[in-house]
This record gives structure tokens, C-alpha cells and sequence, in this order.
């Protein structure tokens, strides 16, 4: 709801700034409209334009990287699954109840992932009790053979990536994009319009023609918005692949 709201706001600023200055041109005297203002005018506007794209872009890149990144890591932590449970697999009849609590301890990992990206807010991190229980079983598990033990090495630092990309994940799960630069933003976007509301007559073609702009500027922002959720929205990274990523034991 947040990005929409905000992208709201962005649409009824912009597009009533330039209708305020419309109307504002009508009962301004008209030495205040001569060509040298008008100059002085597009002057300012032309740098607040320039900067308020590169802020804009900035914003773009910000938001596409946070997204790759978290998709990245969650894309990882399917990998760092699936790789423990065969390794589990190889381990022998011995590892069948490690096989199982992994199972059930994947989709609580899934909706606490969903849960902190939607949130959006800091959090304190919490381990699951499946998952230290998970962490116990291993510690305790008594290898027959070298081969076994050898597997034991490997189950423990596949465990170990897994905590290690599933704390990369909850680290990006707060909101990247600063409150600072989207007010700034709106504020610039703004001035803008109102600078063009000033120099033109409220003709039809006029008002949708700024209807338009307002409208693309505000729909920007909220593609911005929606990539810094990537667990909620239009751009929600799916966690179909981890949910379904194994097997019943047994299958």
C-alpha cells in the first residue's frame, strides 16, 4: 500500500502545482511575466531538472541493485538447500531425521522471509527452534565410516552457508531507498511543473498534457517503490522455488 500512497501524493503535488500556477498566472502582473523572468525562470528550472533526473536515476539504479542483490541471495539459499539435503541423502538411513526436520523447518524460513521483506522495518533477528534443533542433530551425529565423516565436514559447511546467505537476506530486508531523497524529489518535480504551469493558458490539451506527466512521473516512483519490495507487490521475487525445492523423504 505504501508505494501507492506515496505515488498518490507525488501525483496530486505535481499535477495541482502545475494547476496552481495555471491560475496563479491569471493574478500576477503582467511585468512579471516578461522575457528576461521567462528566461530566468527556465534557467532555474533547467538545472532543478537536471539534477532532479540525476536523483531520479540514482534512485532507479538503487532500487534495481537492491532488488538483484535479495534476489540473489534468496536464489542462493534455494541452492544451499537443495545441496544440503543431498548431501544429507548421501550421508546414509542415519541422516533421515535431519532430512525431515529440514523439511519442516523450510517453509517457517519462507514466511519469515516474506514476513521482514514486507515489513520493510529493522528488526531483531530470530532463530527458529527448527533450526537449532536442525543445528543440535548435526553436532551430534556419530560418522561410522571415513566417508561418512567426510560428509559430516561437508553437511556442516553447507549449513554454514545457508545461515550465512539466509543473514546476507534479513540484513536487506529494511527499506534502501531514503525518505530524504524521495521528499527532495517531489519537491523538485514540483517546481517543475509549476515553472510550465506559469507560462501557459488552462487549455484542455494543457491540463492533459500535465495529467500525462504528472501521471508518469508518480507511476516512476512507484516502480522504484514496488523494486525496493521485492517479497510484496508487482516485482515479488517468488518463493515457490524453495517451497517446492525438495522432495518428501522417502520420494
Amino acid at each position: 500500500m505504501r508505494p501507492l500512497v506515496i505515488s498518490a501524493i507525488t501525483f496530486m503535488l505535481v499535477f495541482g502545482g502545475a494547476l496552481c500556477a495555471m491560475y496563479f498566472r491569471k493574478v500576477i502582473a503582467a511585468d512579471h511575466l516578461r522575457e528576461d523572468v521567462k528566461d530566468v525562470i527556465r534557467l532555474s528550472t533547467g538545472i532543478i531538472g537536471t539534477i532532479a533526473a540525476l536523483v531520479l536515476g540514482l534512485l532507479i539504479a538503487s532500487a534495481k541493485n537492491s532488488y538483484d542483490a535479495r534476489a540473489t541471495q534468496f536464489k542462493q539459499i534455494t541452492t544451499n538447500v537443495i545441496l544440503l539435503d543431498l548431501l544429507l541423502e548421501q550421508y546414509g538411513s542415519a541422516a533421515q531425521n535431519l532430512r525431515g526436520t529440514l523439511r519442516i523447518g523450510i517453509p517457517i524460513m519462507v514466511e519469515r522471509i516474506t514476513n521482514e521483506g514486507r515489513s520493510g522495518k529493522p528488526a531483531p533477528f530470530e532463530t527458529i527452534p527448527e533450526a537449532q534443533r536442525f543445528v543440535s542433530m548435526i553436532q551430534e551425529m556419530k560418522p561410522a565410516t571415513e566417508a561418512q565423516h567426510a560428509l559430516q565436514t561437508r553437511i556442516v559447511d553447507a549449513a554454514v552457508q545457508l545461515a550465512q546467505s539466509r543473514l546476507a537476506l534479513f540484513t536487506q530486508s529494511h527499506e534502501s531507498i531514503p525518505v530524504p531523497f524521495l521528499t527532495i524529489l517531489v519537491f523538485w518535480l514540483t517546481v517543475i511543473f509549476a515553472s510550465f504551469g506559469l507560462f501557459v493558458r488552462p487549455v484542455p490539451i494543457v491540463v492533459i498534457t500535465f495529467a500525462v506527466g504528472a501521471l508518469s512521473v508518480s507511476g516512476a516512483l512507484f516502480l522504484i517503490l514496488e523494486m525496493d519490495q521485492p517479497f510484496a507487490g508487482l516485482f515479488q521475487i517468488s518463493t515457490e522455488t524453495l517451497s517446492k525445492a525438495l522432495a518428501p523423504v522417502g520420494n
